[in-house]
């Protein structure tokens, strides 16, 4: 059975996330797509355009020196422009580690992802971890 194409969108930014190919991952997305990021840290809010989104993602490779490894465990699409995927964080920053599952739903419309809201298993987690 051949993978819906929306899914394969999403699965294609996850591979290039996970190597760093920000050129990739902004292609993928449109120029006002929005990531909302949950709870109360400096990286929680509404991050706004293709720009500001990117730069969140490379700030979060920043922060972890590098460390940052997101293992995707499932990707489900409705046929609708609707995705949602769920993975795994593993990451240092500082003196602290963080291994905690979380979840992405997406808005796709003409085969960008316009938004992106974000969802995690523990809010005071990583408010904890990215404060």
């Amino acid at each position: 059975m051949a993978e819906h194409p929306d899914s394969a969108l999403i699965r294609r930014g996850y591979a290039a996330f996970g190597t760093g190919d920000m050129e990739t991952l902004g292609s993928l997305m449109t120029a006002d797509v929005v990531h909302h990021v949950p709870g109360s840290n400096p990286l929680s809010g509404h991050h706004k355009g293709r720009d500001a989104v990117l730069g969140l993602y490379q700030r979060l490779g920043e922060e972890t020196n590098g460390t940052m490894q997101v293992e995707l465990e499932a990707v489900m699409a409705d046929g609708r422009g609707h995705v949602m995927s769920f993975h795994t964080v593993r990451a240092d920053r500082g003196d602290r580690g963080i291994e905690i599952r979380e979840g992405l739903f997406f808005t796709i419309v003409g085969g960008k992802i316009t938004d992106v809201d974000q969802c995690t298993e523990d809010i005071d987690e990583e408010d904890t971890f990215w404060s």
